[in-house]
């Protein structure tokens, strides 16, 4: 079998018009010999009546905080619903013959983290067993089941994860992620109106722009993948453009020249809401007035950065020196930073109204000059720059929020990702 998944996102299957495209896409799989397996999210967004956002709009009007894993039960619906319907669309079609899958049905375990559950193993023999006899299974995405049989959800970009995981059980020969965007962008069209569509790019890459801000596809599931190395395309539902394949290597997609080619830089991200924190050093606990010796610098660290985990709080952009520790948070987990620190007896100050823009680029790894050639771009815009991070491939930025979306700009023209054919 040559199976492909082809997941299709809630702006795909939300009415009948969008469906038909979605039609459209697996015929076409079935017509050049492919064994189609869909994956669909629940249709359309806040204020459809299906979708994920409003169902929990409906449960949290009656229950503002319901037991996570009633929580579950409710919004796994949404995807139960969106599969029987376009299910349903397939056989009045006639096209290939449309069974529908949960995702429990289609072998997911996951562990009990309701909401945000982890999928522990696909069993691919009830999925393989539908294909082999000719069936054409249309799977829930988003969910899971526990060995203890809860029903779970995977969190947001789920159904992109069910996609993933079962196309590494399956061996697929590609995942095929549609939405109603063309592919893997260079900037957001929305910031810089001549942003391009890539046409490959390297898992790494994209882990990094998830990472860093762009939300074409989950960052769990590019892992996946990435561990599975089965190939994933981002593709539009509603056009032919080939989208972004993403896959391990360029050579494996013909496109090495592109990247020593002059392709230095893939993308640039950004993150808005972001808030810095500034923590000076503080006296060991039980230190006396007159002076006893300063904690060691591990000992700070840890009294900084422990209670922070335990209270979930996600930290970015660390800078650590004898006199400051400095890093950033989300603005709304801003204050309850500060009180943690303020308890472990911590001065802190907060710098509000902050956002992250990053540059992506498995080209400039080892490459000198491109850390000259961000802060230059930015410095010839007024753009202070309030503290940096990077790994090696990646450089990223903190700006002031209202000076965001010109940094994007500047960055994405400093590196000529606009004035050239899609790459």
């Amino acid at each position: 079998m040559r199976i492909v998944v082809q997941k299709f996102g809630g702006t795909s299957v939300s009415d009948s018009e969008r469906r038909a495209h979605v039609v459209r896409r697996i015929r076409s799989a079935l017509a050049a010999g492919l064994d189609p397996v869909v994956v669909v999210s629940a249709m359309g967004r806040r204020g459809d009546p299906y979708a994920t956002d409003t169902l929990l709009d409906q449960v949290r009007a009656v229950e503002p905080e319901p037991d996570p894993r009633e929580e579950d039960l409710m919004i796994s619906c949404g995807e139960v619903i969106s599969a029987v319907i376009l299910s349903a669309t397939l056989r009045r079609e006639g096209v290939g013959r449309p069974v529908t899958l949960t995702g429990w049905q289609s072998g997911i375990l996951t562990d009990d983290r309701f909401g945000d559950a982890r999928i522990l193993r696909v069993d691919p023999t009830p999925l393989l067993q539908r294909l082999e006899q000719g069936l054409l299974p249309v799977v829930t995405g988003f969910q899971g089941i526990t060995e203890g049989g809860d029903v779970t959800t995977l969190g947001r970009g789920g159904s992109d994860t069910t996609a993933a995981a079962l196309g590494v059980a399956l061996r697929a020969e590609e995942v095929e992620i549609y939405s109603d965007v063309e592919g893997v962008m260079t900037a957001d069209p929305r910031i810089v109106p001549d942003a391009r569509t890539l046409r490959v790019l390297t898992y790494e890459e994209v882990l990094q722009m998830a990472d860093l801000g762009s939300r074409i596809v989950h960052a769990r599931a590019v892992e996946l993948a990435m561990q599975g190395n089965v190939p994933l395309r981002i593709r539009s539902t509603f056009s032919d453009s080939p989208g972004t394949l993403i896959t391990h290597a360029f050579e494996n997609a013909g496109a090495w020249a592109d990247l020593y080619g002059g392709r230095i830089i893939t993308g640039v991200a950004h993150m808005a809401d972001m808030c810095l924190v500034r923590v000076e050093g503080a006296p060991a606990r039980g230190e006396s007035a007159g002076g006893a010796p300063a904690a060691d610098s591990g000992t700070v660290n840890r009294r900084i950065f422990r209670p922070l985990a335990e209270a979930g709080v996600s930290v970015d952009l660390i800078n650590v020196s004898p006199e400051r520790r400095s890093f950033i948070v989300r603005e709304a987990e801003a204050e309850k930073t500060r009180k943690i620190l303020e308890s472990e007896g911590f001065q802190v100050s907060l710098v509000r109204g902050c956002a992250k823009v990053s540059v992506v680029g498995a080209g400039m790894r080892g490459l000198p000059g491109v850390m000259a050639r961000v802060v230059e771009a930015l410095a010839e815009r007024g753009i202070e720059i309030l503290q940096t991070a990077d790994s090696h491939v990646t450089i990223s930025c903190l700006v002031r929020r209202e000076q965001m979306e010109e940094a994007v700009r500047a960055l994405h023209e400093a590196f000529e990702l606009g004035d050239r054919r899609p790459v």
